[in-house]
């Protein structure tokens, strides 16, 4: 039999009639270590990307490749063709514009599409006009766009009702992973995950809930997250603390008094003084008080959002510095003077007792 070449330049059997028709006689199978090989680079692409169909493994008398589009060779789903002896290459009904065949029968798919996502066969001619074939999987997966998060509730007031978050993907067929503080999440007593892991319901919530949540999408090219989903978590107002804790003054001192509760959002304050309204600011300031200004401070909180309310009373004594309290000894100084009483007691009764003895005569006793 003369060589595929000469029968090709002699115009007997046309190069891609040759291929095709190669495929009904016996299929050539070498031994296990020498079996031609293909790898797809890489192994699964995204839509936009290249794919490299590596062929490895050729033996040294072929003559010629041919690429098929799906897993059987058929004249209608021909990619491309190679000739290695003239080094010629040519197209089919199956070529996209997008192909490119190498001399190894390496194969270059470029700008891949979600339509080509199938299987893929090469033809190898040997010049025995012995054919061997092997097929690669395509799977191309749409390009990831970022999730979003929406929720029931941005908002919600602590110890009351679930917050549902739900992970919004425009791509398909894609897996769902939640995160909290970047750590990820799994059912418990407080989170739920739906089936597909696509919402998170949070149970209980609490004023430590705040996030930041996010969700990640995957397919097995590739990976991507949300931004990041806080809570604006409501609550309070705690029992409120009036500061100082001070009761007693001086007549004639400032009073400053300050409250504080904890709350979201903030807390609005007011002041009783003996149940009588007076200031609606957090702090109360009054100078050169008396004992009029004596009696209870009441604090009052509220929280416009939970409608919840607080108070805090402090009992304030004002004591009166009169001219008679202001002339009060110290303990050292009425000590000093009963110390200078006893003596003059003493020297008293001392002159007495000379006096007596000078008029006795000295004789007297007692």
């Amino acid at each position: 039999m003369e060589p595929a070449s000469a029968l090709s330049q002699r115009g007997h059997v046309p190069w891609q009639g040759l291929l095709l028709s190669v495929s009904l006689l016996t299929f050539w199978s070498p031994p296990t270590t020498a079996r031609l090989a293909l790898e797809l680079m890489p192994a699964n692409a995204t839509k936009g990307k290249d794919v490299l169909f590596l062929v490895y493994n050729q033996t040294e008398n072929l003559i010629g490749y041919a690429w098929f589009k799906g897993p059987i060779v058929n004249s209608s789903r021909q990619i491309a063709s190679y000739r290695i002896d003239t080094q010629s290459n040519a197209t089919g009904t199956a070529y996209s514009g997008r192909e490119t065949i190498y001399p190894n029968g390496s194969l270059l798919f470029q700008n891949v599409t979600l339509e080509d996502t199938g299987s893929y066969t090469l033809q190898a001619l040997n010049t025995d006009l012995q054919a061997e074939l092997v097929t690669g999987q395509l799977r191309v997966y749409p390009e990831l766009l970022k999730p979003t998060i929406t929720s029931n509730t941005s908002d919600p007031v602590e110890h009351k009702g679930p917050v549902v978050f739900t992970c919004e993907s425009e791509i398909q067929d894609v897996t769902y992973l939640w995160l909290i503080n970047s750590q990820s999440v799994q059912n418990s007593t407080r989170l739920e995950l739906s089936e597909d892991n696509r919402t998170l319901t949070l149970l209980n919530v609490t004023r430590s809930d705040t996030g930041p949540y996010e969700c990640e999408i995957r397919n097995p090219v590739t990976a991507i997250r949300s931004d990041p989903f806080y809570l604006n978590v409501l609550y309070g107002p705690e029992a409120p603390i009036i500061s100082p804790s001070d009761t007693h003054y001086r007549s004639g001192a400032n009073l400053n008094l300050s409250c504080h509760a904890a709350s979201n959002p903030p807390a609005q304050y007011s002041w009783l003084i003996n149940g009588r309204p007076e200031q609606s600011t957090q702090k109360l300031f009054i100078t050169n008080i008396t004992p009029n200004n004596s009696g209870s401070y009441t604090c009052v909180v509220h929280n416009s959002v939970t409608r919840l309310n607080g108070t805090a009373v402090i009992i304030i004594t004002v004591s009166d510095d009169s001219p008679q309290e202001s002339s009060g000894l110290s303990d050292g100084a009425i000590a000093g003077i009963v110390i200078g009483v006893l003596a003059g007691i003493a020297l008293i009764a001392t002159l007495v007792y000379f006096l007596y003895i000078r008029k006795t005569g000295g004789s007297g006793s007692f």
